[in-house]
């Protein structure tokens, strides 16, 4: 357990209690059963990305709110030993800088273990997507084409297109991820909504 996991679960159920939505209202919403909601909000589990833009999504907020641990503000630094962290099934998230005031991207740093993906489920969100490979192989897959990230590669698409990738090297992969929903105040919601789904849900 640790305290980025302690720190996304507390989070869920602050926000989850502020909106009135019992564990079962929001697991109709968003998909998840109960079991798996509970164990995150106790952080005894660590939710997948495509778990956190289920409930964010069922809650109308930016996946964002889950990491936030300070007020909004006009410059956001973020050293690598401070950066909040979700990980589960071989994908590890790390956020890149949130509490901006009034954000529009979502930056991430995603580390993928070799075979680790959601190439099972293709998904789709608003807005546009920018990733950069910074090291290993990824087959990443928009729409009806199919792309091989190296490092150095990059792509950057309307993510209205189905789109899902995987890591086909022999080592862990990493790369630079970005959201952009435009004009929206909430930026992505509906990523990864049926990919990836916690272990007993």
């Amino acid at each position: 357990m640790t305290q980025s996991t302690i720190l996304v679960g507390q989070r869920l159920r602050a926000l989850r209690e502020e909106q009135g939505l019992s564990l079962r209202a929001l697991a109709e919403q968003c998909g998840l059963s109960v079991n798996a909601i509970s164990l995150i909000e106790r952080g005894e589990t660590s939710p997948t990305v495509s778990s956190l833009h289920q409930l964010a999504m069922a809650l109308g907020i930016p996946i964002t709110r889950f990491f936030e641990d300070e007020q909004d503000q006009a410059v956001v630094f973020t050293r690598p030993s401070a950066r909040l962290r979700s990980e589960a099934n071989g994908v590890v998230l790390e956020s890149l800088g949130i509490g901006l005031r009034q954000q529009q991207l979502e930056p991430f740093l995603i580390t993928i273990a070799p075979g680790a993906g959601n190439l099972d489920q293709a998904v789709t969100h608003a807005g546009e997507e920018f990733v950069y490979c910074l090291s290993g192989q990824v087959e990443y897959h928009i729409g009806e084409r199919l792309f091989m990230l190296e490092a150095g590669s990059s792509l950057l698409f309307q993510a209205s297109l189905p789109h899902c990738f995987c890591s086909v090297g022999q080592e862990p992969a990493t790369l630079i991820m970005v959201f952009f929903a435009g004009a929206s105040n909430h930026l992505v919601r509906a990523l990864h909504m049926e990919a990836h789904r916690l272990e007993g849900t």
